[in-house]
């Protein structure tokens, strides 16, 4: 698949979707002059570090197209898409409540899941190498034991 056609797929549109909205609690955080060193500079990088995350490894996935490479970054994509919605909540708790951005990340999470659930759906199983740590494989397909 090229590049225009990746960056196409609706799943890939609303991660780029989330990215663009985690720039713009960045943007409106930078306002108020964050220390470097606090406890929210350091979820404000965790949540951009995943925000950038997904739509590398969505690019990944459809670039590598072997089933074991696609739940391989599926995994990454969902613990990181994970991780913005528990950090999106920890700002929420106390210090940003009049900002509407948690929400729609949150909410852009969910949707996002649903775009996700059908993408994996869309994985060709049989095509794959064994993962010989056997995390990845289609279902019946066992590693070979080593001798």
């Amino acid at each position: 698949m090229n590049r225009k056609e990746v960056f196409n797929r609706p799943i890939m549109k609303k991660a780029m979707e989330i990215l663009k909205l985690v720039d713009g609690l960045n943007a409106f955080l930078e306002k108020s002059e964050i220390d470097e060193n606090s406890p929210l500079r350091f979820q404000l990088d965790m949540i951009t570090e995943n925000a950038m995350i997904i739509p590398a490894k969505i690019s990944g996935a459809e670039a590598g197209d072997l089933y074991d490479i696609r739940m391989e970054n599926a995994a990454i994509i969902r613990k990181a898409a994970r991780e913005i919605s528990v950090t999106v909540g920890y700002l929420d708790l106390g210090r940003m409540k009049e900002n509407d951005y948690t929400d729609l990340i949150r909410s852009e999470i969910e949707n996002f899941k649903l775009l996700f659930r059908e993408w994996v759906k869309s994985f060709d199983v049989w095509n794959y190498v064994v993962d010989d740590w056997g995390l990845f494989n289609p279902p019946g397909i066992e590693p070979e034991e080593e001798e």
